[in-house]
C-alpha cells in the first residue's frame, strides 16, 4: 500500500481522489482497475489520486465517515462523493463525465467556488495527523502496559522454575563434594555413580542456562531487532550435530530418532548461532511431549530453487487446531504444559528468528498423533 497520505492543494489537477482499501486479497486488482480506468481519461481530464490503507490509517476512514471498502472519494472540488463497493470502475464511467463537466463549467465562471478552501484542508489534515499519532502513541502505551505485566509474570515464575534445576544440581555437586572430603566416602562411589552425579549436574546447569537464555531474549521485547549475521551455512550438519548433542535426551526417553536429510541438500544463507537455537528448540520440545518409546524425525529437503525446508515430526499428544496459531505468540503455552519448566518462549523466538531471515515456520497437528513442525530458509547462492 502507498504511504501516510498527505490532504493538500498543491497539485494542479482539479480533481482530487481518496481510495481507501484494506488488506484483502483483491485489493491490489481492484486499485489496478481503478488506476487504469483513470490513466485513460489522464490528458483530458488531470487528477491526482492518493491509495489509503485503513488498517494503517483508521482515524482517517473515520473521519470521512466510511461504512465499507474499498472506497473512491472525491474530495476536491465540493460537493464530496463517495463511490463504494466492487463495481466502483463502472460507477465511476457514470460519474466521470458528469464530474467533467461540472468542472468544464464552473471553469467558465466562478473556478474557485467548487474547490475545498485551502484553510480548510490544512486543518483538515492537520486533525487527521494528530489523531493518527494520537492512535499511534496509544498503541505504543499499550504494547508497554503488555511488556510490563509480561515482566511482572516472567519475575513472578523464575524462582519457582528455577529452584527444581538448581536443586538437583547442589544436590548432585555436595554429593560429590562430601565424597571428596572423606575419602573412605568417596572410595565406595562406583564410577559409574560419579559420572551420573556429574552428569546430572552438567545437565541442570544447561537447562538454568537455557532459561536464563530465553528471559533474556524476551525482555529485549518482541519488536527488538535481531542481531542475524548471515553466511554460508551447511544446514545437515547444523542438523546432525544438534541431534547428536541431544542424543542421550533421547536415550533417557527411550525414543527413536531418525534424520533424512539428502547429501546434495543446498547451503543456506543463515546465521549460523540463530537457526542452532531454532533446531535445538524444536528438537527439544519434541522430546518433552513425545512418550517414552514414541518417533522423532528430522526431515530436510530442497523445497525450493530458492528455499530449504527442515520439518521436525514427534509422536506426541498434537495440538488443537484452534490453538496452533496461537503457540507461536510471545508467552503462550498450552493449558497442559502449564505445570512444565520453561516460559513458554521458545516458538516465539524460534519465529521470530526464522522470520529474520525471511523464511517461513509452521505446524500441521493432530490431536493424540502428534506435531509436524516446519521452517524454511534462503538458499545460499553462490
Amino acid at each position: 500500500m502507498e504511504g501516510m497520505v498527505q490532504l493538500t492543494t498543491q497539485s494542479d489537477a482539479p480533481l482530487k481522489l481518496l481510495l481507501f482499501v484494506d488488506q484483502r486479497p483483491k485489493s491490489g486488482e481492484q486499485i489496478q482497475e481503478i488506476r487504469a480506468y483513470l490513466r485513460r481519461s489522464e490528458d483530458q481530464y488531470p487528477y491526482q489520486l492518493d491509495v489509503v490503507d485503513v488498517g494503517e490509517q483508521p482515524y482517517l476512514a473515520e473521519y470521512f465517515k466510511l461504512v465499507a471498502t474499498p472506497a473512491l472519494i472525491k474530495i476536491s472540488p465540493l460537493p464530496q462523493q463517495t463511490l463504494m463497493g466492487s463495481d466502483i470502475t463502472s460507477q465511476l464511467n457514470h460519474w466521470w463525465p458528469i464530474w467533467q463537466q461540472a468542472i468544464s463549467e464552473d471553469a467558465n465562471g466562478n473556478k474557485h467556488s467548487a474547490l475545498v478552501p485551502q484553510s480548510s484542508m490544512a486543518h483538515s489534515a492537520e486533525v487527521m495527523k494528530l489523531s493518527d499519532e494520537i492512535f499511534r502513541l496509544n498503541q505504543i502505551k499499550d504494547e508497554l502496559s503488555a511488556r510490563l505485566l509480561f515482566k511482572d509474570h516472567i519475575i513472578a515464575m523464575l524462582a519457582h522454575d528455577l529452584r527444581n534445576p538448581l536443586t538437583a544440581a547442589s544436590i548432585a555437586i555436595e554429593t560429590l563434594e562430601i565424597g571428596y572430603g572423606s575419602p573412605q566416602r568417596l572410595d565406595k562411589m562406583s564410577p559409574e555413580l560419579k559420572g551420573q552425579l556429574l552428569k546430572q549436574a552438567k545437565t541442570q546447569i544447561r537447562a538454568i542456562d537455557r532459561m536464563i537464555t530465553d528471559i533474556l531474549q524476551a525482555a529485549r521485547g518482541a519488536s527488538a531487532e535481531l542481531q542475524i549475521q548471515p553466511q554460508q551455512l551447511n544446514l545437515k550438519n547444523l542438523c546432525l550435530e544438534v541431534v547428536d548433542s541431544l542424543r542421550r535426551k533421547f536415550q533417557a526417553k527411550d525414543q527413536h530418532v531418525t534424520t533424512d536429510i539428502p547429501q546434495d541438500l543446498p547451503e543456506v544463507y543463515a546465521d549460523r548461532s540463530q537457526v542452532r537455537q531454532v533446531v535445538v528448540n524444536l528438537i527439544d520440545n519434541a522430546i518433552k511431549y513425545t512418550p517414552p518409546d514414541g518417533r522423532i524425525d528430522i526431515i530436510a529437503l530442497h523445497r525450493t530453487t530458492q528455499k530449504v525446508q527442515v520439518s521436525i515430526h514427534d509422536t506426541g499428544p498434537g495440538i488443537p487446531a484452534e490453538q496452533r496459531e496461537k503457540i507461536f505468540e510471545e508467552s503462550f503455552r498450552l493449558k497442559r504444559d502449564r505445570d512444565q519448566d520453561g516460559y513458554g518462549l521458545g516458538l516465539s523466538l524460534c519465529q521470530r528468528i526464522i522470520r529474520a531471515h525471511y523464511g517461513q515456520i509452521w505446524v500441521d497437528s493432530v490431536p493424540k498423533q502428534g506435531s509436524h513442525f516446519h521452517f524454511t530458509l534462503p538458499v545460499f547462492k553462490r
